[in-house]
């Protein structure tokens, strides 16, 4: 039997969606294409991910297919460790806090140079900081606490807070959205371009695949392998035939329906492990009759989640109420929703809606679980006079209606989650920048407000368990499940691990001789 990595728990753990867009490939300089190009004589590694990138800006991207690259070419500060997420040093070798908690000092790794010559500075880092800040990019509620960033000297840098900030390491390091950059670079090309300080570099990006070879003057150990090439193969089954008929070496798109058979089949190794990750579906609280809370929690008492996750995840994912998965220090065994229909419709009575109504699912192609789920949902609406029109679109069309709220409901996932300030402030509280669905709840807001400042565990812990209860009563999102990470490589491939955050790191891979 072939090696089959499964682990169950998750230790002090609890990014981000997933992405692709259309578009015509760039060159992003140097000479290669297929297989990666340079990195000398070692053999490249092809890797098959569901989408293609929507953009390679660490600091406006939130698709993970984004991340899946990006990953093997920027460093963050401080990075979770493979076992238990926990943070580790990387372009800071270590820090020090004041006795209040509002000064934070970083000591910075020497020797460091970015893809384009230039050495690695605390410049750097303000630079990159004060830009999230500056331009309100993506992650810059991470931020939030930050009165003040500076550079003490080349190798120390100083955040100041506002406020104690717990998960303030894992705001910086969690995800490589936090990548630092150099502060020479040109921004406007980085959509298509990237400099980074990771162990590889980016050759070329096109319509089909990206190209990243190796990074000879890494600070790190050098990769073994020449390079990687990411091709955009979205159905699992396509991708695993491009696995077992040697045209790639990696996927983490594997059919679950196939995840039982393959953990015997000579062929293939598989890892699979408990994620961090959850699917749901959010109904759009700026619009009627999604607007009414017991609209919404009347969809939450109509469905029966077992049979969904079933439908989509086969046995590869466990049915969760909340965000976080059992394991996690942080997770909150709290699960409201039975599936009664006549409970659902006495809520859409109360709530004033008597006639047959009609919800809008947008789900996306580039991820089939979501049309499938949909397709379940459907049917257990259906008694309940609701009629879903699922709207499944290619991702890109997915990301902007999504951010003009133009829609009733949309399923999809969370991926990467490490502390719950992470995902709770940025799609709950009111204004969050990723509140797409736009909830709002006073009660809520001061929760997560309180949450994020205190120092003491347990207490931090309770205020999280008690937002969590009323983020599910209120349905802001409607959680559905926990998934699996699945990935599948070719035997004899060392160096490689699959992990609870689904982060993507072939610094270490080895090919077989």
């Amino acid at each position: 039997m072939r090696r089959r990595t499964v682990l169950t728990s998750l230790a002090a753990s609890s990014i981000v969606v997933a992405g692709c867009s259309t578009g015509e490939g760039v060159d992003t300089g140097g000479s290669g294409g297929t297989g990666g190009g340079g990195g000398g004589d070692a053999a490249a590694f092809v890797a098959a991910i569901s989408a293609q990138p929507d953009q390679l800006d660490p600091h406006k991207t939130t698709a993970y297919a984004s991340f899946q690259v990006l990953e093997n070419v920027y460093d963050t500060l401080v990075v979770p460790s493979a076992d238990d997420l926990s943070m580790q040093p990387s372009l800071a070798t270590e820090w020090t806090t004041s006795d209040d908690q509002l000064t934070w000092t970083f000591t910075l790794r020497e020797g460091v140079v970015f893809h384009d010559g230039s050495p690695f500075t605390a410049d750097d880092v303000v630079f990159s900081y004060r830009r999230i800040i500056d331009q309100q990019l993506a992650n810059s509620a991470r931020f939030a606490s930050v009165a003040d960033v500076v550079a003490q000297d080349p190798t120390h840098v100083v955040l100041t807070l506002s406020a104690p900030t717990p998960n303030l390491l894992s705001n910086i390091g969690g995800f490589k959205g936090m990548a630092i950059l150099p502060k020479s670079v040109d921004e406007a090309s980085l959509t298509t371009k990237a400099v980074g300080t990771g162990p590889f570099r980016l050759e070329s990006s096109g319509a089909s695949e990206i190209a990243l070879t190796r990074f000879e003057d890494y600070w790190g150990q050098a990769p073994s392998i020449g390079g990687v090439t990411f091709q955009f193969i979205t159905e699992p089954a396509a991708a695993l035939t491009a696995l077992t008929g040697d045209q790639v070496q990696w996927t983490d798109n594997v059919p679950a329906q196939q995840v039982a058979s393959l953990a015997d089949d000579d062929a293939v190794e598989l890892g699979q492990v408990a994620s961090v990750d959850y699917w749901y579906l959010a109904m759009n609280c700026a619009k009627a009759p999604f607007d009414s809370r017991d609209v919404r929690r009347a969809v939450a008492f109509a469905l029966d989640r077992e049979a969904i996750t079933e439908a989509a995840r086969f046995d590869t994912a466990r049915v969760n109420q909340t965000a976080i998965p059992e394991g996690s220090e942080w997770h909150h065994d709290y699960a409201p929703f039975t599936t009664d229909v006549d409970q659902a419709k006495s809520l859409l009575a109360g709530a004033g809606v008597s006639g047959p109504l009609t919800m809008g699912l947008m789900v996306t192609s580039e991820y089939p679980e979501t049309v499938t789920a949909a397709q379940v949902i459907a049917s257990q609406l259906e008694p309940l006079g609701i009629t879903v029109d699922i709207q499944t679109e290619d991702f890109a069309t997915w990301l902007d209606r999504q951010g003009r709220g133009d829609f009733d409901a949309f399923m999809l996932g969370w991926l990467g989650n490490i502390d719950p300030a992470d995902f709770y402030n940025e799609q709950h509280r009111t204004g969050g920048p990723n509140n797409y669905q736009k909830y709002s709840n006073p009660v809520t807001d001061d929760l997560l407000d309180r949450a994020g400042v205190e120092g003491d565990r347990a207490t931090r812990k309770s205020l999280y368990d008690q937002a969590a209860q009323q983020i599910v009563d209120d349905v802001s999102y409607l959680y559905l499940y926990n998934p699996d990470a699945i990935q599948a490589w070719k035997p004899g491939i060392t160096g490689y691990e699959t992990r609870a955050d689904k982060a993507v790191d072939f610094e270490t891979v080895t090919l077989p001789s």
